[in-house]
């Protein structure tokens, strides 16, 4: 069946055939009943949709399930040919893609591919013709491709396509000039929402409902999962943690106040102050390259320094961790969350970042409350975002 007589297949179809194809991206191999009685409609009703979904390519049988007694059943999955989502994740530095099955599985990844995010058109230009690049290298027919999702900094909103902080020089929604460009459907997504989303689907979420995740890289941010969905907020503008007021400082953020979150409890504020110190004349693994070769030291500077054990830097990243853990002990108060991830750029610091951080939620919050989250890093790491935005791809064809 063509992609778009696909697409055209569900919207057509009640409510109850996106449920169900929902329920399976969240639960590969389930038998009819277990289907039937976890999305509250009757067995024969789902056998219905079942036959029909397996008859247009969307689902499969996934063989018997073994059991000591009794008929063995049949347990029904995704089917991972009916259809392809393809991934961007472009950052300050660097672009990622991929490609994911209908069932969730990268089948094509490609990371750090040399690019450079600014906020023109030359730079979009350049990003589109990298995304239409790697399209045309895909071993697979583009028609196969159903949807395709890009991640955004800052204020997006998901519902309209618009972006409010990146390529917001348009007279049309980012996501309608994309599709137009790329001839796919597709749509943009928070950064950090996306990178939620991938690690809630195929990362360290386990079985938790209710999670938040902390993007702890150049800015900091929180994504938001309520119930097992994706929080977003009327317009799509929620988990803009980095700007919440928390210092009385004259740092400028980049949102044009002072004294936000980020501006003390970022990347960019452990760069600094990294900086001030070896300009203080601490020592350091990177003060001559500061202070005898005279260049500029980067945040991968620092978390390489820090993984090389150099004391300095790992001090100044605590203190940050620290704060972090306190600002983040109210979040805990509030949403009381199974599960609280650390990700971002600062993550791959491991034990460094976590420990402060756990720390300092235990000093900060409510017992009772705090010894109902587990804190964690990403499982993804660096692949959180591209891995999501195929996630996002994803599930727009059963969104409600």
């Amino acid at each position: 069946m063509k992609t778009i007589l696909k697409l055209e297949y569900l919207h057509r179809k009640p409510d109850n055939y996106k449920t169900i194809l929902k329920y399976l991206m969240l639960h590969d191999g389930c038998t009819i009943p277990e289907i039937s009685k976890h999305i509250g409609i009757s067995v024969p009703t789902t056998t219905k949709i079942i036959t029909d979904l397996m008859s247009k390519g969307f689902v499969t049988s996934k063989g018997k399930r073994d059991q000591t007694h009794g008929r063995l059943p049949t347990v029904y999955g995704l089917s991972t040919d009916s259809g392809y989502f393809l991934g961007i994740d472009p950052s300050y530095n660097s672009l990622a893609m991929a490609l994911c099955d209908f069932s969730g599985n990268i089948v094509f990844e490609k990371n750090k591919i040399p690019f450079q995010l600014e906020n023109t058109q030359q730079c979009l230009d350049t990003l589109l013709d990298l995304v239409n690049e790697y399209i045309g290298s895909l071993d697979i027919q583009k028609e196969s491709i159903l949807h395709a999702s890009m991640n955004v900094s800052g204020r997006v909103n998901p519902f309209t396509g618009v972006s409010h902080s990146i390529f917001d020089f348009l007279d049309q929604p980012l996501a309608k000039y994309i599709s137009d460009q790329i001839g796919i459907p597709t749509c943009i997504e928070n950064d950090t929402r996306a990178m939620t989303f991938g690690e809630y689907l195929v990362g360290c979420c386990k079985s938790a409902k209710n999670v938040l995740f902390v993007n702890a890289s150049w800015g900091i941010a929180i994504g938001i999962i309520v119930g097992g969905k994706i929080y977003y907020g009327k317009s799509g503008f929620s988990g803009e943690f980095g700007h919440v007021k928390a210092y009385d400082n004259e740092v400028l953020c980049r949102c044009g106040k002072k004294g936000c979150l980020e501006t003390e409890v970022s990347g960019m504020a452990l760069l600094r102050e990294t900086v001030k110190n070896v300009l203080k004349g601490k020592r350091s693994i990177l003060s001559d390259k500061v202070l005898k070769e005279n260049k500029e030291l980067t945040l991968s500077d620092v978390l390489y320094a820090i993984q090389k054990e150099d004391t300095l830097c790992i001090e100044t990243l605590q203190k940050i961790a620290d704060q972090l853990g306190r600002n983040l002990a109210g979040m805990i108060n509030i949403f009381n969350p199974d599960m609280l991830i650390i990700g971002g750029d600062l993550s791959q610091t491991g034990d460094y970042i976590t420990q402060p951080v756990q720390m300092a939620i235990k000093k900060y919050s409510l017992n009772i409350v705090n010894e109902d989250s587990e804190v964690v890093t990403s499982t993804l790491r660096e692949r959180a975002g591209v891995v999501g935005a195929c996630m996002v791809a994803r599930y727009q064809v059963v969104r409600d």
